[in-house]
C-alpha cells in the first residue's frame, strides 16, 4: 500500500498584509489611522440607523394625487343660495379652487417672495436656504429663521403634523421631495407645470386664519371680492398671513399685516417681479376690509334640515361640500320673522307654544321653512322631526279615494248619528245636518261622512293611497284614520297635497338643488325631475273643486286662508282636545302648511286649524306671492260657481234617489268593531 506524505496544518487566521504606506509607519500611527476607520465606520453606521429612525413611520404619498386636495381637511359645508349667495359655513371655510393662471401673476408672486424665493430652482427642499438658516441660529443660539420651502409646508399640512421635531423635519424633507419628483413624472418631465400644480395646490389649502383656508376664502372675507381682482397691495397683505395668520388677522391687526406687507413688497421688488413704482403704490394704498359676513342663525332650521338631506343624498360627503339650496332667502327670512312674530302676539292667550311652517314650490322645492318660533331657544324642528295628529287636513286624502273608487263631488250621503264597530264618531260640533254632497261634507268638514267612505272603502286602501301620495310616517288601519288620528309630519302632508295641486304628479319636497366640492366636482345635481303620475288628472281636478270650496265657500272651514288676487285651495285640521290646529293648501304657485300646537301635547284653548294656522298660512302666502302674477289652480275653475241654493237642490234631488236605492238594496253591516273611542275632531 502506498503511503502519502500527510500535507502541512495550514493557519486559520488569514492575516491580509497592511498597505505599503502602513508598512513603512509606526506602530502608534498605524493604530491611530484604524482607529479612525473604526470611528467612521461607526459613524456611518450610527448615521444610517439615525436616518432610518428619523424615516421610521413616515407616511406614504397617496397613490392618486388628486387626493391631496381632501387630505387633513376638517369637515366643512357651506351652503350656498341658487344664485351662488353664500348663506352660511358649518366648520372653517374653504375658498373655490382657483387656478394658477386665472390669477394675475402678481398673486403668485407674492407668496413667492413672501415664503420660497427659489420656488422654481429647488427639488422640494432648498439646501442653500436650509444651510443660511442653520448658520443664523447657531450665531444667535435660537432659531430665529426656518427654511421650509412652498413644497415642505404643503407636506407639512398636508400629510404631517406641526411638531417642531427633528423626526417630523427629517419626514418633511424627503417627502417634499418625493411629492416633486412625483409631480414632474406625472407632468411628463415638465418640471415648471409640476411646480405650477404645487403652487396652486399650496393657495387653495394655505391657512389665513379665521377658519379661512385658500386664498379664494380669505380674498372674499377680507376684501369681499375673487382673488382673480386682487390688487398688488392686497395680494401682498395676504401673503403676508400665513407667517402668523392668527397673530395677523386683518380686522385685528391691520397695521401688524401691513408691517409684515412692506417685507414681502420688498422682497417682489429685489425678485424684479414688481417696479419700484408698483412698490410705493402698494405701499400707500389703502386696504379696505369689509365687515364680516353676519349669517341669519334662524337659518338653523333650514341647514339642519339640508345636513340630514345630505348625508342621505351622498354614500360620502365631501370634507369642502359647496351645497346649493332651493330656498328664497328673503322669502325664508320674512317667513321665519311672520310666524315668530304672529305667535309670540297670539299664542299666549290661546295656549299656544309653537308654530311651523312650510312653503313649497310646485315642483316640491322648498322656498320657506320655519321649524318653529326661534332656533336658537328650540333647534328641534317641528317641520320634519314632529309626528301629530293632523286632523281633518287628512279627510281629502279619504274623499280622493273615494272618488276613484267612483263617486262624484256631487254624490249625496247623510250626516247623522253612526257606529262602526265600537266606535261612534261625531262631529266637531255636535250636531248633526241631514243629506248633503261629498263637496259640502269636505267643506263643513263633517266628520261622520268621511267616516264612513274611509270604511267602506277599506282602512287599508287609505293607507295606501297616503303612502303613494308621499307619506311615509307608520300609518295603523284603523277606522279613525279617516279623521287624522294617525300622526304625520307637516313636511309630508304638505308634499302630498302637491297631489292635488299638480293634477296628479307626486311632489317630493327637496331642498339641496346641487352638491359640488370647491373644485367644483359636482357630486349630485337634482335637475328635471321626471314626474310620477300617482292619481288621474280628471280626479285630481274634481278635488281641487272641492278643496277650493272649503277656503271660499261661506260654509267652508277654511275662511281665514283666503289671499288677494290669488285663488285657494286646502283643508283645515284639528286633532283631540285641540292638541294640534293645521291649514294645507295650495294656490296655482305655491304648496304651503302650517301647524301650531305645544310640544308637550297639552291642549290649547279651543284653536282649531280655521283659526290660528289658516291665519298663519294667510299671512306667510300673501308674502309669497308679492309682485306674482295670478295663477289658476288646476281643474278648479267650477269651484265658485256652485251656490247653496244649487247645493241644497243637488242634496235633496241625490239624497232622494239615493233612499230609494238603498231601500231597494236593504239594509247594510255599519262595519266591524274596533274597539276605539269616540272621535270628536274637526
Amino acid at each position: 500500500m502506498t503511503q502519502f506524505p500527510v500535507p502541512p496544518r495550514l493557519p486559520r487566521t488569514i492575516r491580509v498584509p497592511a498597505p505599503a504606506f502602513l508598512r513603512r509607519q509606526s506602530k502608534s500611527v498605524r493604530y491611530g489611522v484604524g482607529a479612525a476607520a473604526a470611528v467612521v465606520l461607526l459613524g456611518l453606521l450610527w448615521a444610517g440607523w439615525k436616518w432610518q429612525s428619523l424615516h421610521a413611520g413616515m407616511p406614504r404619498l397617496p397613490q392618486d394625487m388628486t387626493e391631496l386636495w381632501d387630505m387633513n381637511r376638517e369637515p366643512a359645508t357651506e351652503f350656498v343660495d341658487l344664485n351662488g349667495k353664500t348663506l352660511a359655513v358649518r366648520g372653517p371655510r374653504y375658498g373655490r379652487a382657483v387656478a394658477i393662471e386665472d390669477l394675475p401673476r402678481h398673486v403668485p408672486q407674492a407668496f413667492i417672495a413672501a415664503e420660497d424665493k427659489r420656488f422654481y430652482l429647488h427639488d422640494g427642499a432648498d439646501e442653500t436656504a436650509i444651510a443660511r438658516a442653520a448658520i443664523s441660529n447657531a450665531a444667535s443660539g435660537e432659531t430665529r429663521s426656518g427654511a421650509s420651502t412652498i413644497t415642505q409646508q404643503l407636506v407639512k399640512n398636508l400629510i404631517l403634523d406641526s411638531r417642531q421635531t427633528m423626526q417630523r423635519k427629517a419626514q418633511e424633507i424627503t417627502l417634499a421631495q418625493k411629492l416633486e419628483q412625483r409631480m414632474i413624472r406625472e407632468n411628463d418631465g415638465d418640471r415648471t407645470a409640476a411646480k405650477n400644480q404645487i403652487l396652486a395646490l399650496y393657495l387653495n389649502r394655505v391657512y389665513f386664519g379665521s377658519g379661512l383656508y385658500g386664498i379664494d376664502a380669505a380674498s372674499r372675507f377680507y376684501f369681499g371680492k375673487p382673488p382673480e381682482e386682487m390688487t398688488i397691495a392686497e395680494a401682498s397683505v395676504l401673503a403676508a398671513l400665513p407667517k402668523a395668520p392668527s397673530k395677523l388677522n386683518l380686522r385685528e391687526n391691520l397695521a401688524g399685516a401691513r408691517d409684515r406687507q412692506a417685507y414681502v413688497l420688498g422682497e417682489m421688488r429685489d425678485l424684479r417681479f414688481i417696479t419700484r413704482e408698483e412698490q410705493d403704490a402698494a405701499l400707500a394704498a389703502e386696504i379696505k376690509i369689509i365687515p364680516a359676513p353676519v349669517y341669519d342663525p334662524e337659518l338653523g332650521y333650514v341647514l339642519d334640515v339640508a345636513a340630514e338631506r345630505l348625508a342621505a343624498t351622498l354614500a360620502r360627503v365631501p370634507g369642502d361640500a359647496v351645497v346649493t339650496l332651493t330656498i328664497d332667502p328673503k322669502l325664508q327670512s320674512k317667513v321665519q320673522a311672520r310666524i315668530s312674530k304672529r305667535l309670540a302676539a297670539d299664542g299666549p292667550a290661546v295656549n299656544a307654544g309653537q308654530a311651523a311652517a312650510l312653503i313649497l314650490g310646485k315642483d316640491g322645492r322648498v322656498v320657506a321653512l320655519a321649524g318653529g318660533a326661534d332656533y336658537k331657544t328650540s333647534p328641534f324642528n317641528r317641520v320634519t322631526q314632529a309626528k301629530r295628529q293632523p286632523g281633518s287636513s287628512f279627510k281629502p286624502f279619504v274623499y280622493a279615494l273615494a272618488l276613484e273608487d267612483g263617486f262624484s263631488p256631487f254624490d249625496v250621503r247623510s250626516d247623522r248619528p253612526i257606529r262602526i264597530g265600537e266606535w261612534r264618531p261625531v262631529n266637531y260640533n255636535g250636531e248633526f245636518i241631514g243629506p248633503m254632497t261629498l263637496t259640502e261634507a269636505l267643506t263643513r268638514s263633517v266628520n261622520t261622512i268621511a267616516a264612513e267612505l274611509g270604511n267602506e272603502a277599506n282602512p287599508e286602501r287609505v293607507v295606501e293611497l297616503a303612502q303613494r301620495f308621499g307619506i311615509r310616517s307608520e300609518m295603523k288601519p284603523y277606522p279613525s284614520l279617516s279623521l287624522g288620528s294617525q300622526e304625520v309630519s307637516l313636511w309630508e302632508i304638505t308634499g302630498a297635497y302637491g297631489v292635488f295641486q299638480s293634477g296628479g304628479f307626486k311632489t317630493e319636497p327637496y331642498i339641496i338643488a346641487k352638491v359640488t366640492d370647491t373644485r367644483g366636482n359636482v357630486l349630485f345635481d337634482r335637475g328635471p325631475w321626471e314626474k310620477e303620475r300617482v292619481y288621474a288628472e280628471e280626479l285630481a281636478a274634481d278635488m281641487n273643486v272641492m278643496l277650493t270650496r272649503a277656503v271660499n265657500a261661506d260654509s267652508g272651514t277654511g275662511g281665514k286662508a283666503r289671499l288677494n288676487r290669488w285663488a285657494v285651495a286646502g283643508k283645515t285640521g284639528t286633532s283631540q282636545d285641540w292638541r294640534d290646529a293645521w291649514f294645507v293648501g295650495f294656490t296655482g304657485a305655491y304648496i304651503g302648511g302650517v301647524w301650531v300646537g305645544n310640544d308637550d301635547d297639552s291642549p290649547m284653548k279651543r284653536v282649531t286649524g280655521g283659526g290660528l294656522p289658516a291665519d298663519f298660512w294667510s299671512d306667510i302666502m300673501e308674502i309669497a306671492h308679492e309682485g306674482k302674477t295670478p295663477e289658476p289652480i288646476f281643474g278648479a275653475g267650477l269651484a265658485l260657481t256652485l251656490g247653496p241654493e244649487a247645493e241644497s237642490r243637488i242634496s235633496f234631488y241625490r239624497g232622494m234617489a239615493q233612499a230609494f236605492a238603498s231601500a231597494a238594496r236593504g239594509p247594510t253591516s255599519p262595519g266591524s268593531p274596533s274597539g276605539e273611542v269616540v272621535q270628536q275632531a274637526e
